[in-house]
C-alpha cells in the first residue's frame, strides 16, 4: 500500500481514538509532534514512514490513562498497523519507539536505540516545553485535580520511576522534575536548538508565577 495512504488511515484511526481524550493528549498533540517530527527529519538520515507512523501513534493509549500498564500502546499500534498491512519490521520498530519514547522510559536501562526515536522523542518532547508544554502541564494537572503550587511542598528532583508515576504533587513542581531538564536530554542538534526559546520562555513564566504569587 502507498505509504501516503497508510499516513492517511492511521490519521483517522487517531482522531477517532483520542476524540474525547485529555487536551493535553488529544489530536492537537499528536499533531503538533507530528509537525515536529516531520521537521528535525529533515535534518537526519531516517526512515519516514516509521518516523510518521510512530509520532501519529506514540500516545495511542498513553500508560497514564490506563491504569500503569506500559504494554496497551505498543498493543494497540501493533494490531491497528497489522490491519491495514504495514511490514512486520515496521510494526516492531514502531512499538519499540512507543515503549521508549517517553520521559519515564529514561529511569529504566536504555535497551533499545534508533535515529527514529530520536526524532519522535525530540518532537515529543518539544511539545512537552515552551507556551504548549506549560498549557499542557496545567491541563493535566487540572485533569487529575492537582494543587497548582503550593511552598510546602518542595520538588523532588531524585525520584524513583515508581514515585514519578505515582506523584500528585502541584503542579509548578513538575516544571523542576520534568519540563526544566527536557532541554538537555534533546537528541538532535535541531531539537537543542528548538528547544532554547522554549525553555527560556519556562524560565520566564516562572519569573513571573512567583512575582505574582
Amino acid at each position: 500500500m502507498d505509504n501516503l495512504v497508510l499516513i492517511d488511515k492511521t490519521v483517522a484511526f487517531v482522531k477517532q481514538t483520542l476524540k474525547d481524550a485529555e487536551g493535553g493528549h488529544d489530536w492537537w498533540h499528536i499533531h503538533r509532534v507530528w509537525n515536529n517530527a516531520r521537521l528535525i527529519a529533515q535534518t537526519e538520515q531516517a526512515d519516514a514512514l516509521t518516523v510518521e507512523l510512530a509520532a501519529l501513534l506514540h500516545d495511542i493509549a498513553d500508560s497514564k490513562f490506563h491504569n500503569g500498564d506500559e504494554e496497551i500502546g505498543p498493543q494497540t499500534a501493533g494490531s491497528f498497523l497489522s490491519s491495514i498491512n504495514v511490514d512486520a519490521e515496521t510494526i516492531r520498530h514502531v512499538q519499540q519507539i512507543i515503549r521508549h519514547i517517553s520521559f519515564k522510559s529514561g529511569f529504566d536501562k536504555k535497551e533499545f536505540q534508533s535515529i527514529e526515536l530520536d526524532i519522535v522523542q525530540d518532537a515529543d518532547r518539544l511539545d512537552a516545553i515552551g507556551a504548549i508544554g506549560i498549557a499542557r502541564a496545567f491541563s493535566y494537572g487540572g485533569f487529575k485535580g492537582r494543587e497548582l503550587y503550593n511552598p510546602e511542598v518542595a520538588p523532588n528532583l531524585n525520584m524513583t520511576k515508581a514515585e514519578y508515576k505515582a506523584s500528585t504533587a502541584p503542579t509548578i513542581n513538575h516544571f523542576y522534575e520534568k519540563l526544566l531538564l527536557l532541554k538537555d536530554k534533546m537528541n538532535t542538534e535541531t531539537s537543542k536548538q528548538l528547544a532554547q526559546q522554549r525553555h527560556d520562555f519556562m524560565l520566564a513564566y516562572l519569573e513571573q508565577f512567583y512575582s505574582e504569587c
